[in-house]
């Protein structure tokens, strides 16, 4: 088709808004005489019929897909904010659920802690909770939020979970710093409980991710010391005051020397999970083994 030619078709349509008009203007007119007329207009209100009710039936379709449209807007909408109060019950009882577990750690820990109490109940102890770890590795060191103005002093013990954490090296007025027997440079003089042979217990930050450390010298000329026997702070140690659950024996080995033996030792302290302490107010005069 030619442009001339589709321009003057073009200008032959008639807009929709024009022909809706008119369609309007023909649907009154036919109702007027359908409702005015008598029997004469018989054709009228045929013709009228014939119109106006397909355009009703049209006006009722489109005003009931209005009102179903509405419906569908006002369930949608009260589905979200059914929704949103659902999210907002959910969150609620996340946060519950968090808080109880929460409190059920703390709940653990403080029985741990309450046993401990009783199973050293000879020393004065005070509860300190651990805020930092000291030097980068929270295996290494530990901070309490408790210091001088506490009446703590370095030299003191800290015990956990069922027995030894360390010893306090450094003391602030509200702080202090714990060295963890698992660190690399601790070394514990220890001995086995049941038969008292002597032994050094060693830290070792790389064996502590297996859940050991280590001990040396043992000396066990009869040959009663065996796996899963405790381990316990030796009398003659000079830090650590005696008695004091280290571990228990993992394994044993002859030293070359055919007379001592070494091995590792499992800790009764879950270092990795500790959160409160407590400290015995108790220590031994020397701070050196």
């Amino acid at each position: 088709m030619s442009p001339v030619v589709r321009k003057k078709a073009e200008r032959k349509k008639l807009p929709a808004k024009y022909l809706l008009l008119i369609l309007t203007v023909v649907c009154v007119g036919m109702m007027i005489l359908t409702f005015t007329g008598g029997s004469d207009n018989m054709a009228a209100q045929d013709g009228a019929g014939f119109v106006v009710v397909p355009f009703q039936k049209g006006i009722s379709k489109v005003g009931a897909a209005f009102v179903a449209l509405s419906e569908e807007r006002k369930s949608m909408e009260e589905l979200r904010e059914e929704n949103r109060e659902l999210q907002e019950q959910i969150d609620e009882l996340e946060r519950e659920n968090a808080q109880l577990m929460q409190d059920h750690y703390e709940l653990s820990s403080l029985r741990e802690l309450y046993e401990l109490d009783t199973d050293y109940s000879e020393y004065e102890k005070t509860g300190a909770h651990i805020i930092a770890a000291g030097n980068g590795d929270r295996f290494n060191s530990l901070i309490l939020d408790k210091g001088r103005d506490d009446g703590l002093e370095t030299g003191m013990n800290v015990i956990a979970g069922a027995g030894l954490v360390g010893i306090i090296v450094e003391c602030g007025k509200n702080w202090s710093r714990v060295n963890t027997i698992i660190s690399d440079a601790s070394k514990v003089s220890a001995s086995v409980l049941h038969s008292q042979d002597h032994m050094i217990v060693s830290g070792d930050m790389e064996m502590i991710r297996q859940g050991l450390i280590t001990f040396s010298q043992l000396s066990d000329k009869d040959h009663q010391v065996q796996i899963g026997d405790k381990v316990v702070t030796s009398q003659i140690s000079d830090r650590y005051l005696p008695g004091i659950l280290i571990g228990n024996i993992a394994s044993i080995d002859t030293d070359s020397n055919q007379l001592t033996m070494s091995g590792q030792i499992r800790p009764v302290v879950d270092f990795e999970h500790l959160s409160d302490v407590l400290v015995i107010k108790k220590k031994k005069v020397a701070l050196e083994d």
